[in-house]
């Protein structure tokens, strides 16, 4: 008896701590009203025809409808040697799909609990940039919107790396100790000193004048930061605490190689810049890597089945098993556009279709041209693209690792995969 109490107390705690698995549901496509048949054939093709171009050597797709899982499928390997096929539970690098999954719900919530402001300068809550007169009067807004004319990128790794290919002594050694506990891969540790040095990079960056769409992820390497401070937790353990335990994301994060995930794990680029080797169960984006691989930028990992938790928290905005984590009009206004009589498409760190993508051919839409106006989501640099539609309650995941075994390979920007992809699924669905 006492062993039942036991076993019933431990399960309470963890439905109380939100970490309990949620499965999906699942269902046939026909069952949901789409053509099987159709989308088996034209999926396939496509997927194959991304492998044999060399887009990647391996990719997933899985597709929901309302809160159903109506496809999920893997294809190809992790790497061209063919040794590994891609298994539905696999890991992967997330690359910029990090921004729309780790520190923008945490700032959603934050802007639902009002304790940020988007139309308040940024530099209210971010005191470095209160005398940066570029910067003191740019508004969270702006910047989510990628409205504020900030730099879109920096390439920190040129203050790590010698024109000679070495790294800096001063900045990066091969074991840890008191000054040197960021883990960047196997063997490689940075200076605890150099993330002030990102932040002062960044605080000190130029703004453009020219106010209108340029897409910047650097206050994305500060967001997690300010969401500390606001929120006097870790971030880390605020997302879990908040989103994924709540959902049932159980692999979504970061540094899965030191969070006891089993899950294969789907490599990314060799690196002959910095790792030298190939990057697997490590951040493939170096700003992120540079941050010991917890950024807002990069650096988290999931499975096709948790990203699609989230997309599904997003879609359904903001509720999940009627537990609302977000407010409604709170999710509504981060995935509305926000300038469009300045030609910017963009949501509040999410991405929208073009404003004339009904009016499209496929070959010239994104994403599919049948995605509904109030659709949104990101993509990846390493291969990754999630989309949801709260209209058509139509819920997209692909992920690839495009970039093995270098980022030179574009063919799956080339070929339009991902748009074509999801363009098989509003056609299929039978009206």
């Amino acid at each position: 008896m006492k062993k039942i109490f036991t076993s019933l107390f431990l399960f309470a705690l963890v439905i109380q701590l939100g970490f309990a698995q949620r499965e999906l549901v699942q269902a046939t496509p026909t069952k949901m009203g789409f053509d099987e048949n159709f989308i088996n054939q034209k999926v396939d093709s496509i997927m194959q025809m991304g492998i044999d171009s060399l887009a990647f050597p391996g990719a997933q797709l899985l597709i929901a409808k309302n809160d159903t899982v109506i496809f999920h499928k893997a294809y190809g390997y992790h790497t061209y040697d063919k040794i590994q096929p891609v298994a539905l539970n696999d890991l992967y690098d997330l690359a910029s799909v990090t921004k729309i999954s780790g520190p923008l719900p945490a700032l959603m919530k934050l802007v639902d609990e009002g304790k940020l402001n988007l139309d308040k300068p940024f530099s209210t809550y971010w005191e470095p940039w209160r005398k940066r007169k570029d910067k003191r009067d740019l508004t969270l807004r702006e910047i989510l919107a990628h409205q504020a004319g900030l730099m879109p990128y920096i390439v920190f790794l040129n203050e790590v790396v010698k024109k000679n290919g070495k790294v800096k002594k001063r900045f990066v050694h091969d074991s840890p100790n008191n000054r040197f506990q960021g883990q960047v891969y196997d063997g490689i540790f940075i200076n605890d000193r150099f993330e002030k040095k990102m932040s002062r990079i960044i605080n000190r960056s130029e703004v453009s004048d020219d106010k209108k769409y340029l897409y910047s992820g650097l206050t994305f390497l500060i967001f997690p930061s300010l969401i500390e401070q606001i929120t006097g937790t870790d971030y880390q353990t605020y997302l879990k605490e908040n989103f994924y335990g709540p959902i049932g994301a159980h692999t979504l994060g970061y540094l899965p190689l030191n969070n006891n995930i089993t899950n294969p794990i789907v490599p990314t680029e060799v690196d002959s810049l910095f790792r030298k080797t190939l990057v697997k169960g490590w951040v493939h984006d170096e700003n992120a890597s540079l941050k010991g691989g917890v950024s807002g930028n990069a650096g988290l990992f999931a499975t096709a089945d948790d990203l699609a938790k989230l997309m599904l928290l997003y879609q359904n905005y903001g509720s999940v098993d009627g537990k609302q984590l977000i407010s409604p009009d709170v999710v509504k206004e981060f995935t509305e556009v926000q300038y469009p009589e300045n030609g910017n498409r963009r949501g509040l760190g999410f991405d929208k279709p073009l404003l004339n993508n009904s009016e499209l051919p496929l070959s010239e839409a994104y994403p599919s041209p049948l995605a509904s106006p109030e659709s949104f989501g990101h993509s990846g640099f390493t291969g990754t693209f999630v989309w949801a539609d709260p209209v058509k309650k139509i819920t997209y995941i692909f992920l690839s690792n495009r970039v093995y075994p270098s980022r030179s390979h574009q063919k799956l920007y080339d070929l339009n995969i991902r748009t074509a992809l999801m363009d098989v699924f509003y056609r299929a669905e039978k009206q």
